[in-house]
């Protein structure tokens, strides 16, 4: 079995292309040009000179002494967070800008929620001198400050979105109207392995670069190219993506992803849209949405801004219904006290996102043989509002 796309856009029963008519020469003439680019000599020449100049790639494989001590397994941290931009999302919108432009685009826009591939969205056309336009639900403005003044300081108008409960899910669905209304000159740099097919597909074979600097840097530090387990945190799942890309038909390697819980699986304030959601379509995409028993989607919830997604990537999604990816809710304390966790045994404050895949070392169990990797998707520097208030109040 394979679990990668098929030449439809779908995997298994996820995925496809459902998109208003406005878009669909839009969407199939990307369809059939990413791969050609992507294949293309001069493009990978672009694409890897930046990742390596620009970006900083590759990203240390670090071994973490004292989290093995404590957990009793060789664990590594994928460093993800010490890219230009202090996340993952810099790989992929370097790719997608550089196929904006051989498409002949000369407007970008993006959706953000925890800031993170907004702020990355910014940089890239930054670089390209190309027009910026985030969309981005208040609430997440107002949680994620310092990414807005970064996304503004690097020349990106930022669009707060005022529907729904004014996160994710919201900031897309206005990116989407945006590129509704002008088909023509905007190229629509999605942040994760969701939306219409070649979406998912595109972006995970952008992220792919993590795993496979994974599969060199385990060969130096193991001597051989594969871990026992592999985590990373999942909203839309572009880290996760990219983490098991080169893995995901390896069941050698055990593929674990943390989803959001927020307060619980059991309550109503949740982004765990593996656990709790049904088969529908959201953004594009047939996949697992959270809604209501009438197909009403169901507002999500996380204390990471990056999380509270209602939907999934259909990778994750056939994945997850296969058997082949172990997927864990990590609540909102379960994530950050292993943020705090990771800070006083290692000296590395991260995302709150990451901080939910690094709470799967505390609820799995290990053999001191394992060798785990855990993708540290992004650095801490946008969350400290919220660790300040968490550690006062525990003092």
């Amino acid at each position: 079995m394979t679990y990668n796309v098929d030449d439809k856009g779908y995997y298994g029963e996820f995925g496809g292309a459902y998109i208003p008519e406005v878009l669909y020469s839009n969407v199939e003439a990307l369809r059939e040009a990413y791969l050609k680019i992507m294949n293309d000599d001069s493009f990978k020449r672009e694409f890897h000179s930046l990742l390596r100049d620009y970006v900083g790639r590759p990203s240390p494989l670090y071994f973490a002494p004292r989290l093995t001590e404590k957990y009793g397994a060789r664990i590594y941290l994928k460093r993800e967070d010490l890219n230009h931009t202090g996340a993952h999302k810099i790989n992929n919108t370097i790719g997608q800008i550089l196929l904006a432009r051989r498409l002949g685009k000369t407007r970008i826009i993006a959706e953000t929620g925890a800031g993170q591939h907004g702020v990355a969205a910014a940089t890239v056309c930054a670089l390209m001198n190309m027009e910026c336009v985030v969309y981005m639900g208040e609430t997440d403005v107002k949680r994620q400050r310092l990414n807005v003044q970064k996304m503004e300081m690097l020349g990106a108008r930022v669009v707060p979105v005022m529907s729904g409960n004014k996160t994710l899910k919201d900031a897309t669905n206005e990116a989407i109207r945006d590129w509704c209304c002008n088909p023509t000159d905007t190229y629509y740099i999605i942040g994760s392995v969701v939306g219409p097919h070649p979406y998912p597909d595109m972006v995970a074979r952008l992220q792919s670069v993590i795993s496979e600097e994974i599969r060199k840097q385990l060969a130096e530090h193991e001597g051989r190219d594969y871990p026992d387990y592999l985590i990373a945190c999942v909203g839309g799942g572009s880290n996760a993506a990219g983490t098991f890309y080169h893995y995901m038909d390896d069941e050698r390697v055990k593929l674990v992803a943390a989803e959001a819980a927020g307060l619980g699986v059991d309550t109503e304030e949740s982004a765990a849209t593996i656990h709790l959601g049904r088969k529908g379509i959201i953004h594009g995409a047939r996949t697992l949405v959270m809604q209501t028993a009438d197909g009403q989607i169901t507002e999500p919830y996380s204390i990471s801004a990056g999380l509270d997604y209602p939907g999934i990537g259909p990778v994750h999604a056939h994945m997850s219904s296969v058997g082949r990816e172990e997927v864990l809710a990590v609540t909102d304390d379960q994530a950050v006290a292993a943020a705090f966790e990771l800070t006083r045994l290692e000296g590395i404050i991260p995302a709150l996102e990451s901080a939910h895949a690094l709470a799967v070392l505390g609820i799995k169990r290990f053999r001191p043989e394992d060798v785990v990797v855990v993708t540290l998707s992004g650095r801490g520097d946008k969350d400290m509002d919220t660790y300040v208030e968490l550690f006062n109040r525990e003092r």
